[in-house]
């Protein structure tokens, strides 16, 4: 698992009951890949005869690959055995990294904030390990103190494992680590993990729930609101 080192520090409110983490998704959070994930599958199937349409992506976005892969093939079937078609996708997809990818709106803003009040913060990303090394050269390393791959957990989203993962290594609390998610299956994956969860839908629709908080856009979360969410659920 490649790690990221960067000086943090736990915040609390002095009561043992405040903020500790924010742990961020990748894809259609921080960086406008999303857009690039569908360009990969829409392009390539068109090459293959079959057209995927909007209901298609609904049911793509926020991976894991293999979600993706055993819906597409169910959906179209496309006659390529499932690691040959995840290689086809994904070699599509770096193909578009090449010219690097543009972050979210309110995303720089929030990752600086984030660093300059010491909250210690991980990237937690369905992609796989080359994809978020990639995608990196983008964001920026330096602003997390680890990132966790989907291929490097035993299941990732929508399964709690990788947050689970994120939390254990920061030595916090999944209660007091505010996760930031743009899709369904993240949000699963956060709320089975026990976090408080902001979610900026990307393509999928979310809805409000108890302990989530549903937002148009990064540019409205700050450092109060993140700790506010912590401090409602004691």
């Amino acid at each position: 698992m490649t790690t990221i080192s960067t000086a943090t520090r736990t915040l609390d409110h002095g009561d043992g009951r405040g903020l500790q983490a924010v742990l961020l998704d990748m894809d259609g959070t921080l960086v406008d890949t999303e857009n690039l994930w569908w360009q990969a599958e829409a392009s390539l199937f068109a090459e293959l005869g079959y057209t995927l349409d909007e209901n298609d992506r609904a049911h793509v976005v926020g991976g894991p690959m293999s979600r993706v892969i055993d819906y597409l093939l169910a959906a179209t079937g496309v006659d390529l055995a499932p690691a040959d078609l995840t290689v086809l996708i994904n070699q599509r997809f770096v193909d578009l990294l090449g010219g690097g990818v543009p972050l979210m709106p309110g995303a720089e803003r929030l990752l600086n904030t984030l660093a300059a009040h010491g909250v210690p913060t991980a990237l937690v990303s369905a992609s796989h390990r080359h994809v978020i090394d990639i995608v990196l050269r983008s964001l920026g390393a330096h602003h997390f103190a680890f990132t966790v791959a989907g291929d490097e957990v035993p299941r990732t989203k929508p399964h709690p494992d990788p947050y689970l993962e994120a939390a254990r290594r920061l030595g916090a609390e999944p209660g007091r680590c505010v996760v930031v998610e743009d899709a369904p299956t993240g949000v699963r994956a956060a709320e089975a993990a026990g976090c408080p969860v902001i979610a900026v839908p990307s393509v999928a629709p979310i809805e409000p729930a108890p302990g989530r908080l549903v937002l148009p856009s990064l540019e409205s979360v700050d450092l109060e609101l993140l700790r506010s969410l912590v401090a409602s659920r004691v």
